[in-house]
């Protein structure tokens, strides 16, 4: 399986103070910022990314706050197959968004939820790298 990065996911009830922690203190900078998530990147390796999320009714992905990590493939389908296959806990299955991922949720052995999931690239006019990766 091609990975292209992985981000832990972490839950808070106050979205301006890990800002301020995570770009003021750590220095990472915002690479996304949506009603709901955050999502930071690092200024001298960009694919080393972290999520604050928060619960909000008007969210572009509420079920973010559902996840431990989030973890982007090159091919979701192929994932999702490979975990059917192993049996695996699948907790939401494959589903295309319409912010333009393919995505599921499955449960990994310690009892954590991970997003897998890609972009998807279709007649929507979506590109690769155009969508929230959080899924």
């Amino acid at each position: 399986m091609h990975i292209r990065r992985a981000m832990p996911v972490l839950t808070t009830t106050d979205p301006e103070a890990a800002r301020a922690f995570y770009e003021g203190f750590l220095g990472f900078r915002v690479a996304m910022d949506q009603d709901g998530m955050l999502m930071f990147a690092s200024t001298s390796t960009p694919t080393t990314q972290l999520i604050v999320a928060w619960r909000s009714p008007s969210a572009v992905d509420p079920k973010v706050c559902d996840v431990d990590i989030s973890v982007e493939v090159a091919d979701a389908d192929e994932a999702h197959a490979l975990a059917v296959q192993r049996g695996l806990d699948v907790v939401y299955p494959l589903t295309d968004e319409p912010w333009g991922i393919r995505r599921f949720f499955v449960r990994d052995a310690t009892g954590r939820i991970v997003n897998v999931a890609s972009h998807r690239n279709d007649a929507d006019g979506i590109r690769p790298g155009g969508a929230p990766p959080s899924g």
